[in-house]
């Protein structure tokens, strides 16, 4: 007697085979994708499909599912089939005044962020449903990738010279002109030496660090620094204020620890960088070898000192307690110092704007980003 249907022959090319167990092997892959993969190999080398039932634990009307289709389609047959179902109730041109209705602002001249009762609202006052849940729309909205109710802060640059300016201080991250260096400068200003008042509270299972919100303030400090953009030297000093003279002080020590080079100052527009008559004169007393480069405005990223102050900030200031502004200076120093040890620069890969012709930048590329930001 005949024992049943003869099974249908599989044939799958090398390059596909090759597909199916890089498919098996990959730890993401779905289980149900791994399992047809299976089938079709085992099917390819001619298991019946009982054999192949119980070698995968699926059923054997599942194995002879899949091995028809392969037979018929090839690997396209382990493609799902879009199914059936209840048509849409919003057409696609809805979704799209849906979406469009999002991006409006709430009031004119007043909140821009709509709330989902109000965008339904609005979307039946003009027509483009007559009614709509809010889980509804905020499904459609989600699938549109769009969040009406988020808002991302962006600081615009007015500098027209933007673009060269960046370039500029790219430039000289790159590389420092034969016999210069380049700093970093800049002021980190209102550092308070805070004490809290109360000891925390030690953390534990399930429970985080608890501390009291009462402090004692004993004053401010300011920090100017610079940053040796290619040694990942520091030099910084703390002061009680942040005045001009304060700031030529600390440039007559830049002065003592750079005697010969040329000097490259790369800093922001901050009034007291802009005192013209007071940097001729102390370039003159130097031999003209400081050359100050301004950051654009609104564009403090492009200074590197920001990402060392980054640093400063979450390993010595945060949820720290400062009983004195001398132990605030103290472990400031100390910063500093420990940096010095060992220094390391940044490794500044932002390649700068194409040029206005439309010609790209040409250089080779840093690797291993310690910390860079992309343009405006």
């Amino acid at each position: 007697m005949s024992g049943g249907r003869q099974a249908q022959t599989v044939k799958l090319s090398k390059e596909d085979r090759k597909s199916l167990e890089s498919l098996i092997r990959r730890g993401t892959a779905e289980q149900r994708q791994v399992v047809r993969a299976k089938i079709a190999l085992m099917c390819h080398a001619g298991a019946s499909t009982t054999a192949i039932s119980q070698a995968v634990g699926v059923s054997t009307q599942t194995v002879s599912h899949w091995r028809t289709r392969l037979a018929r389609q090839g690997l396209k047959g382990l493609d799902e089939v879009a199914r059936t179902g209840r048509p849409r109730r919003i057409s696609p041109a809805q979704r799209l005044q849906l979406l469009s209705l999002a991006c409006e602002p709430a009031q004119v001249q007043g909140r821009s962020t709509p709330t989902l009762d109000e965008l339904v609202e609005r979307a039946v006052q003009r027509g483009v449903v007559t009614q709509i849940s809010r889980s509804h729309l905020q499904r459609i909205l989600q699938a549109g990738d769009l969040r009406p109710h988020r808002v991302r802060q962006w600081l615009h640059s007015p500098d027209p010279q933007f673009r060269q300016k960046v370039n500029e201080i790219c430039a000289l991250y790159r590389q420092a002109p034969k016999g210069s260096v380049v700093l970093s400068v800049d002021e980190k200003t209102g550092i308070q030496a805070i004490e809290r008042k109360h000891a925390d509270h030690a953390p534990g299972p399930g429970r985080a660090r608890r501390r009291e919100f009462e402090y004692i303030r004993h004053g401010t400090q300011s920090l100017i620094a610079a940053l040796d953009v290619h040694s990942g030297r520091v030099i910084g000093r703390c002061t009680d204020r942040r005045t001009q003279a304060d700031l030529v002080a600390f440039m007559e020590q830049l002065a003592l620890a750079y005697p010969k080079e040329r000097v490259h100052i790369v800093w922001d527009n901050l009034n007291t960088h802009r005192a013209q008559s007071v940097w001729e004169d102390f370039n003159a007393r130097h031999n003209n070898r400081f050359v100050f480069h301004f950051t654009p405005l609104h564009a403090s990223w492009v200074n590197q000192i920001e990402l060392l102050f980054g640093i400063y900030a979450r390993n010595v200031l945060r949820h720290a307690s400062h009983s004195s502004i001398a132990q605030l200076r103290e472990r400031t120093e100390a910063f500093m110092a420990q940096r010095n040890k060992a220094p390391k620069p940044f490794k500044w890969t932002f390649a700068g704007f194409e040029l206005q012709t439309g010609e790209p930048l040409r250089f080779k590329h840093h690797a291993n980003v310690r910390s860079t930001r992309k343009g405006r």
